[in-house]
C-alpha cells in the first residue's frame, strides 16, 4: 500500500501542472502567439476600395504587395487589452444592460411560473423542447441574420433546461446552436449570404433550395447531440461537463417564487411579449443593433419591475446585481478582441489572406472546393465578422472559382459554411464570448462539449460543398 502513495502524488502533481488555466490566461498566451507571428509573417496589404452600389470597401483582386513590417513592440502589448476593451464596448455594455434587465424580470417570479407551465405541458414528453427551440432560434438566424440578440433569451433558456434536469450548457445550447444553425444556413441572411452574393455578382438569395437542405441537417445533427447529451445528464448529472457548476447552483433563486400566475406576472409577461415585439419590428424595420436593443432591454427590465410592485430603490438593486454577476465574461469579451487588434495593427491579415488563396490553386482539382472552404475557415479565425470576411475574401474567391471552374454560388456556400462553424469555437468571436457570459459558462468548458459537433458540422459541410461542385450549384 505505501508504495502507491509516490504514484498518487506523481499524478496529483502532473494533473496540477496540465490543469487548464484561467481563461484571461489563455487569452493572454493567444495574444502573444498573435505578436509573434507579426514578426514571423511577412507584412502586406490589398487596396481597398468603395463599391459604389453597396457603399462596402472591398478588397480590389490582383494588388497584393508588401509593405514595411510594422511587429508589435514589447511595450505596445497591454494597449492591445485595452483597445479590445474600447472596440468591443458595445458588446460589453449590451451584457451588463441585459444582465442587469434580466435579473428585475427574474425577481418578478415570472420565468418561474412560465417554465412549470411549459413543464406541465410537456409531461413526460419535456426532451422535445430541444429541437422546439434549436428550430424557432433558426428562424431569427436565416432571416434576419440574429446572433447577438439571443444572447438575451439565454437566462431563461437555461432556467427551463434546469427545471427538466438538464445543466446550463444545455440551455446555452438551445439558444446558441439554434441561431448559428439559421445564421450559418443563411436562406435569407443578410449579412453573409446577402453580401457574398453581391459582391459575386449573383441574384440576392437565389440558391436557395440547397441552403434549406443545409438548414435541415444541421438542426437534425445538432438536435441528435444535444438530446444525447442531454439525456446522458438527466441520468446522472456527473456526465454534465459544468457539473461542478451545477453544484453551486442553488435552485431556489430563478425558480424561488410561486408557480402560480400572479396579476402583476400577467403584467410583467404582456411586457415581455410586446417587447420582443418591438424588438423585431426595430431589427426589421430599422435596422436597430446593439445599442438600440439594450436600450429596449433597459426599458423592458424597468417597465416589468413597476409591474411588479417595486420600488425604484429595488429596481436599481436587482440591476446592479444582474450587470455584476456578468462582469467576468464581459471582461472576456474585451480581452478576446485584443486577438484580431493585433494582426490588424500587424498588417499581417492581408498577407494569410493571400497566402491562402495561393495555396487552392496548387492543389488538385478534385479537392480545390474543399480546399476553398477550408481556407475560408481559417481566415474565420483572423475575421470572425461574416460581412468583414465576404468583403475581404469574395473579390478573390469569385475570379479564383471562375479561373478554377467553380461556380460562384458554390464559393458563396464555401464561404457561409467557413465563416460559421467555428464562429462557435475561435475566441475572437466576441459573439461567442457574450453567449458564454449570460450563461456563465468557462470557455474551456465549452470547447470540451462542443468540439464533437463542430467536427461532425466540418464534415457536413465539406460535403454539401463536393455536392454543389458535383452538381455546378447555381
Amino acid at each position: 500500500m505505501p508504495l502507491q502513495k509516490p504514484e498518487k502524488t506523481k499524478k496529483s502533481t502532473l494533473a496540477r501542472f496540465f490543469k487548464i488555466p484561467h481563461v484571461f490566461v489563455l487569452l493572454f498566451i493567444i495574444v502573444l502567439a498573435a505578436v509573434v507571428m507579426t514578426y514571423v509573417i511577412p507584412a502586406g496589404e490589398f487596396d481597398r476600395a468603395e463599391d459604389p452600389e453597396t457603399g462596402r470597401v472591398l478588397v480590389q483582386e490582383g494588388t497584393y504587395q508588401t509593405v514595411e513590417a510594422d511587429p508589435i513592440g514589447l511595450f505596445e502589448i497591454p494597449g492591445l487589452f485595452i483597445t479590445g476593451l474600447n472596440e468591443a464596448a458595445d458588446i460589453i455594455l449590451f451584457i451588463f444592460v441585459v444582465g442587469g434587465a434580466f435579473q428585475i424580470i427574474t425577481a418578478t417570479g415570472v420565468f418561474d411560473a412560465v417554465i412549470r407551465k411549459v413543464t406541465a405541458l410537456l409531461g413526460n414528453r419535456e426532451i422535445l423542447i430541444i429541437p422546439i427551440f434549436l428550430t424557432l432560434f433558426s428562424i431569427g438566424g436565416f432571416t434576419i441574420g440574429m446572433t447577438v440578440e439571443g444572447m438575451a433569451l439565454v437566462p431563461l433558456a437555461i432556467a427551463l433546461a434546469r427545471s427538466l434536469g438538464y445543466d446550463a450548457i444545455t440551455g446555452l445550447s438551445m439558444v446558441l446552436l439554434g441561431v448559428y444553425s439559421g445564421f450559418i444556413a443563411g436562406l435569407m441572411n443578410p449579412f453573409n449570404v446577402g453580401v457574398a452574393q453581391g459582391i459575386a455578382g449573383l441574384p440576392i438569395y437565389s440558391g436557395m433550395w440547397l441552403r434549406a437542405i443545409v438548414l435541415v441537417v444541421l438542426l437534425v445533427a445538432a438536435s441528435i447531440f444535444l438530446i444525447r447529451y442531454a439525456g446522458r445528464v438527466k441520468r446522472d448529472p456527473s456526465k454534465s461537463v459544468v457539473a461542478d457548476m451545477e453544484k453551486a447552483h442553488q435552485p431556489d433563486g430563478l425558480l424561488k417564487q410561486s408557480s402560480k400566475f400572479q396579476l402583476h406576472q400577467y403584467f410583467v409577461m404582456l411586457t415581455i411579449v410586446g417587447g420582443l415585439g418591438v424588438l423585431v419590428w426595430g431589427v426589421v424595420e430599422h435596422e436597430w443593433y446593439i445599442n438600440d436593443i439594450a436600450a429596449l432591454f433597459l426599458a423592458m427590465g424597468v417597465v416589468a419591475g413597476l409591474c411588479a410592485k417595486m420600488g425604484p430603490s429595488r429596481i436599481a438593486e436587482e440591476f446592479v446585481n444582474g450587470a455584476k454577476a456578468f462582469t467576468l465574461g464581459a471582461l472576456i469579451v474585451g480581452i478576446a478582441r485584443a486577438i484580431p487588434v493585433a494582426l490588424e495593427n500587424g498588417l499581417i491579415i492581408d498577407t494569410v489572406i493571400h497566402g491562402l488563396a495561393s495555396v487552392i490553386t496548387n492543389l488538385p482539382g478534385s479537392i480545390q472546393v474543399v480546399g476553398m472552404y477550408t481556407v475560408q475557415t481559417i481566415i474565420n479565425f483572423f475575421i470572425n465578422s461574416g460581412s468583414g470576411q465576404a468583403a475581404a475574401t469574395m473579390p478573390l474567391i469569385v475570379p479564383l472559382g471562375d479561373l478554377l471552374g467553380i461556380t460562384r454560388q458554390t464559393g458563396v456556400l464555401a464561404f457561409q459554411l467557413g465563416d460559421g462553424f467555428t464562429n462557435l469555437i475561435f475566441p475572437t468571436g466576441t459573439t461567442l464570448m457574450a453567449y458564454l457570459a449570460a450563461a456563465g459558462v468557462p470557455y474551456e468548458k465549452w470547447l470540451k462539449f462542443i468540439w464533437p459537433l463542430i467536427l461532425i458540422w466540418f464534415v457536413i459541410g465539406a460535403a454539401f460543398v463536393i455536392f454543389a461542385d458535383i452538381i455546378q450549384y447555381q
